[in-house]
């Protein structure tokens, strides 16, 4: 396995964790508009459970939700640099970001008691939820792929 300059490939895992959360965005606005579903405050709620905060008003819950969707996509990209750095390859690395990402969503939610269990969710959400986070381990990985080519 060749190792690779971390920070150089963490650079460029954050680049491409801001466009996997592009593309992730796009898709959960498109299915928002085809279930005629609202946007969900989740990121906000995780953030004001674990650092006891509240805001304002709704419109400040949205941008709390906003900028936690942002930062928290932007940063499991340097997860995906990491992946590189230590030389796991394209498919491998799209796969471990994927269940990592996933994972991490399907647990962390119900643990801050802001969603409930996925075996409480249905097949429908959960497919949805699935390739929601399927589109963007995928463009992270190949926004990967094409900096560090």
């Amino acid at each position: 396995m060749a190792f690779r300059d971390a920070t150089a490939s963490v650079a460029k895992g954050l680049v491409a964790g801001a466009a996997g959360t592009a593309a992730m965005t796009a898709f959960q606005m498109v299915e928002m508009k085809l279930t005629d579903r609202s946007a969900s405050t989740a990121p906000a709620q995780a953030v004001e459970t674990v650092l006891d905060v509240e805001p304002t008003s709704e419109q400040a819950e949205q941008r709390l939700s906003n900028v936690t969707h942002w930062s928290y996509g932007t940063g499991w990209g340097a997860v995906r640099g990491l992946l590189g750095a230590v030389g796991v390859g394209n498919k491998g690395a799209t796969g471990a970001l994927f269940a990592l990402v996933w994972g991490s969503g399907l647990t962390m939610l119900p643990a801050l008691g802001i969603a409930p269990k996925p075996t409480e969710w249905g097949a429908k959400a959960l497919a949805v939820d699935a390739t929601m986070h399927a589109v963007y381990a995928g463009t992270v990985s190949a926004v990967y792929e094409a900096l560090d080519s």
